[in-house]
């Protein structure tokens, strides 16, 4: 009879390490991060989106206001955020892929997929939040190198690492297929 926990052994930094973990809680725990992550982006993706549907023009969202005017004074790639600025592409990026990384990962479909993009775009949040370079410390508003950006990227990074999808959701059924198991490619944006 299963105990349902599980010894890892693993090599990290050069050093031989060893655990045991619950496998239920493991599964659990991947469930809850992967579909609370999913819905922040889910909903910072919808509220941009629904407001740049809005019938009234002069509501609708845009980054632009952020990347022209809100760039912290001393980020070293300030220049580079506010070229972007009233670009139509950069307003589609980040509502659809805010929005349909999200539905990806509350539904586990092409968790790593989701995951990664998702990891990518944190990154470029973080990016533009920064105060100052490295000689700074690279503080953000939020935090001192560390925010909430940088937490959903290495959350999206594990999510991404462990499969997430697998468990109770769409990758586990996508990756039975004929079509998946023959292309191994495909497997690899699943889980």
């Amino acid at each position: 009879m299963s105990t349902g926990t599980t010894r890892m052994e693993a090599e990290m930094f050069g050093r031989q390490v060893s655990f045991e973990y619950s496998e239920h809680w493991v599964g659990y725990a991947m469930v809850f991060m992967r579909v609370t992550m999913g819905w922040v982006l889910l909903q910072g993706g919808l509220t941009k989106l629904v407001t740049y549907l809005n019938a009234d023009a002069s509501d609708n969202w845009t980054a632009a206001g952020y990347l022209a005017n809100a760039i912290p004074e001393g980020n070293p790639l300030a220049g580079f955020f506010a070229s972007m600025a009233g670009s139509a592409t950069i307003d589609m990026l980040v509502m659809w892929g805010l929005t349909l990384t999200g539905l990806g990962l509350i539904s586990g479909a092409a968790v790593r997929w989701n995951a990664f993009w998702g990891a990518v775009m944190m990154l470029f949040f973080w990016l533009a939040s920064l105060t100052g370079g490295l000689l700074q410390g690279l503080p953000v508003a939020h935090g001192w190198v560390v925010d909430d950006h940088l937490v959903y990227a290495f959350l999206l990074f594990g999510l991404g690492a462990m499969g997430a999808g697998r468990i109770l959701g769409v990758d586990a059924y996508l990756e039975q297929l004929e079509f998946v198991k023959n292309n191994r490619w495909l497997k690899l944006l699943l889980g």
